[in-house]
């Protein structure tokens, strides 16, 4: 009988790879938090506010695949990942900082295109950094469940991001710290970019890869890259596509994530407008903690959780087990938003966190598996381009997402200038999206994976066809 090689990963690496997790995280979670100045602070309105989460999140999402090509067919000593994180890490750390140095006194026009064109580069460098950052994460193990753990350990380090980000609320809206919002983004800016960038420089630093000098690969120019282009976004998309379990992947992701981010960039004011009548001081940390206590019933509940659960009852139950979960949550935020009883909505908070918590722990990890069944169609190890497509689905809908933000605050007529007693309606209309808009989206996704079949079992076939091949290209 066949035997199956074990690939395990030394804990000093998943280390390595989940303090990237980290800065991968932390930059959209902080700027989540930043984004609230825009409209509070600088007068941006709701369809402004949309249109710069839109545009440079769709600019982001045509970069991926491009560089998820480059990446892949990158010829060099350092292996074909390391050389473009460390330079995408030095361009997010410059970007943010400079995106985020915007005054009241300039004009609104100003502000917008100031802010968006910075945010291009930001983005560009989100991307020359997350592709091949992404990809290292899939070659580190062809073990199934060894995969599981590289990501549970990389999405606990991770989360930190997002117990750390809410507490910028409290920061920013206290008048002994700032004297304004806007003063506090622009100096936190620096603050934030400068350690978040040195933490994406570690995987490209400590990771090992091996040299790519002598492999076989298409050769990298400009050229060749616009050459490959209808290749890049035809034949890599039908390839990928044609894999149902991943198609299953991306469209689950894209409902959950995306349904989920939606809403969130309304927290601030559905917490500050339906608890504390539009009070944002009188909040105190309620904003921040709703975040904060989320993300650590994430890291020392969920995750730990899942990556049980995903061992004993296979990665397709693990996902419907901590979705369904999720849906309660969702349920119980509606009845426990009470005014005058803030601490209520922690409740749902454990049961809520298992949703977003779970979700890329278990599907970063069924992305890795599908990776083998193109390998064994195609021949070709292309986790460049998986990661790019999967990340392209999720960018896609962050970018839908941010825009539908600001729809749902203009479709409901929230005017931040106004108090709760004269917007009522508005605040109780902001209140159902943030409930059932996002438990819609996780039910869809559940619809989908219902019958995804990459087991545990049918893995590691696929894993010994391989290893079979491998063996008879050596031996001839």
């Amino acid at each position: 009988m066949y035997k199956l090689k074990k690939n395990k990963v030394p804990f000093g690496q998943k280390v390595a790879f989940g303090v990237g997790m980290l800065a991968n995280q932390m930059f959209p979670a902080i700027l989540g938090i930043f984004m609230v100045v825009l409209v509070e602070d600088l007068e941006f309105t709701g369809w402004l506010y949309g249109l710069i989460f839109f545009f440079p999140r769709i600019f982001d999402a045509i970069t991926d695949p491009i560089m998820g090509y480059i990446s892949d067919n990158t010829k060099s000593k350092y292996g074909r990942r390391r050389q473009y994180v460390l330079l995408g890490a030095i361009i997010m750390g410059v970007a943010y900082i400079f995106m985020w140095q915007l005054y009241k006194e300039n004009t609104l026009q100003h502000n917008f295109w100031y802010f968006f064109s910075w945010s291009l580069l930001f983005y560009l460098g989100l991307t020359i950094f997350s592709v091949p950052y992404v990809a290292m994460g899939y070659e580190m193990s062809d073990d199934f469940h060894e995969r599981t753990h590289i990501m549970a350990v990389a999405q606990w380090i991770g989360q930190w991001a997002w117990v750390i980000a809410p507490l910028f609320w409290i920061i920013m809206y206290d008048p002994n710290w700032f004297p304004s919002a806007e003063v506090a983004a622009r100096q936190l800016a620096v603050w934030v970019a400068i350690p978040c960038a040195v933490c994406a420089m570690v995987p490209a630093i400590f990771i090992k890869s091996k040299s790519t000098l002598n492999e076989d690969y298409e050769p990298i120019s400009f050229k060749n890259i616009g050459r490959s282009l209808k290749k890049i976004f035809y034949n890599s998309f039908i390839a990928a596509f044609k894999i149902k379990e991943f198609r299953k992947l991306c469209a689950a992701t894209f409902l959950i994530f995306n349904a989920f981010n939606t809403v969130a960039a309304l927290t601030f004011f559905v917490i500050v407008y339906k608890l504390f009548n539009g009070d944002a001081a009188a909040s105190g940390v309620w904003v921040s903690l709703f975040g904060c206590l989320g993300a650590l019933g994430t890291t020392f509940i969920v995750i730990p959780v899942v990556t049980r659960m995903s061992r004993i009852y296979g990665k397709k139950k693990a996902f419907m087990y901590c979705q369904g979960i999720s849906v309660i949550g969702y349920v119980l935020l509606w009845f426990l938003f009470i005014p005058g009883k803030p601490w209520m909505y922690i409740i749902a908070l454990p049961f809520f966190s298992f949703g977003i918590g779970s979700l890329f722990t278990i599907m970063m990890s069924m992305t890795a598996d599908v990776i083998d069944v193109d390998e064994l169609n195609s021949g070709l190890r292309r986790e460049g381009v998986f990661g790019a497509i999967y990340w392209w689905m999720v960018k896609v809908g962050f970018a839908i997402a941010g825009a539908l933000s600001g729809v749902i605050i203009s479709i409901v007529g929230f005017d931040a200038d106004l108090a709760t007693t004269e917007q009522q309606t508005a605040v109780d209309g902001l209140h159902a999206f943030f409930c059932f808009f996002p438990m819609a989206g996780t039910l869809l996704a559940m619809l989908i994976m219902r019958n995804y079949s990459l087991n545990e079992e049918r893995s590691e076939e696929i894993k010994v066809k391989l290893d079979k091949r491998k063996e008879s290209l050596i031996i001839t």
